[in-house]
């Protein structure tokens, strides 16, 4: 024992003190980052929760037992089956969004919140989905979304978790059912496409029959003011006709007038004009007028003797 003599023992006492006030500093102080909380039990019972940043605890008294994230957490589970009213087994794909709100509740409520809200997922879709049949259940999701965020609320709202949306990303009928759907879509874009090709030869029909219509008309239109036109063309042209002529016949008279032409000579070159008409072979047989007797009457005053 005689090594321990030299040894300076008030140093090492001073130096192992040192380090357990080190270590217990370093055990008190816990940083928590931001949107996250942890959980702390002192002598293995909940004592509080410590929030984000720097937080004091009492070394070796205090654990931290977990830290919990309280950002929204999105949870794909995996598609389960489920059978319709009508006895088809379909697979339905969800997805959830949820948000820690107490993390004392998360921790001591339930074990494993996240298999919890899977599982209740999984049978609330079997009870809601086999009450509806195959074309319900995928004209349905809005109805289905809704009935499973109303159960997921009332249930783990005790778990210190609030479920913020539930969708269905896809439901997938069986390939028979499928094959069918496929089959029945190819006959109504078929149908639809045969209505169209119907109304738009008809719509053709129509507007051609319309047009047809319109061009007759028209026609017809055209060819009644062309014979008006032309009337009144005639008409005029035969007014002109007649005007000169009564114009023609005018002046004669007032050249007769203006000569001082007789009765007796008038009456002479009517008759001579009766010779000429009564010349040529065609001429077998002829009237006499009856201006011919007045006309010789006159001829007859002229020559005949006088009292």
């Amino acid at each position: 024992m005689d090594f321990l003599r030299g040894f300076d023992f008030g140093g090492v006492g001073t130096a192992i003190f040192l380090i357990l006030v080190a270590v217990l500093l370093i055990r008190s102080i816990r940083i928590i980052p931001q949107a996250t909380a942890g959980v702390v039990e002192r002598l293995g019972r909940y004592h509080k929760t410590l929030e984000a940043g720097v937080n004091l605890v009492f070394p070796f008294i205090d654990v931290v037992r977990r830290t919990v994230d309280l950002r929204e957490q999105v949870v794909d589970f995996q598609p389960q089956s489920v059978i319709t009213e009508d006895n088809l087994v379909i697979e339905i794909d969800t997805v959830i969004y949820y948000q820690v709100t107490d993390p004392k509740s998360a921790t001591y409520e339930i074990a494993n919140f996240v298999l919890g809200i899977e599982q209740l997922t999984v049978t609330t879709l079997r009870n809601k989905v086999g009450s509806l049949d195959l074309e319900d259940a995928l004209t349905s999701r809005e109805e289905i979304n809704g009935a499973l965020r109303a159960v997921l609320d009332e249930a783990t709202g005790k778990w210190g978790v609030r479920v913020n949306r539930v969708e269905i990303r896809d439901i997938v009928p069986p390939e028979s059912v499928r094959e069918s759907m496929e089959k029945q879509m190819k006959a109504e874009r078929d149908k639809r496409a045969a209505i169209l090709i119907a109304e738009g030869e008809k719509q053709s029909d129509i507007l051609t029959a319309e047009g047809n219509k319109q061009a007759e008309i028209l026609r017809a239109e055209g060819q009644a003011k062309a014979i008006i036109l032309k009337a009144e063309a005639d008409a005029k042209a035969e007014a002109l006709v007649a005007d000169g002529e009564a114009k023609a016949i005018q002046k004669v008279f007032d050249a007769l007038a203006e000569a001082s032409v007789t009765d007796q000579a008038l009456a002479y070159k009517y008759i001579e004009q009766l010779k000429e008409m009564s010349q040529g072979d065609a001429n077998k047989v002829w009237f006499i007028p009856s201006e011919f007797s007045a006309a010789a009457s006159a001829l007859g005053n002229i020559f005949g003797p006088k009292k």
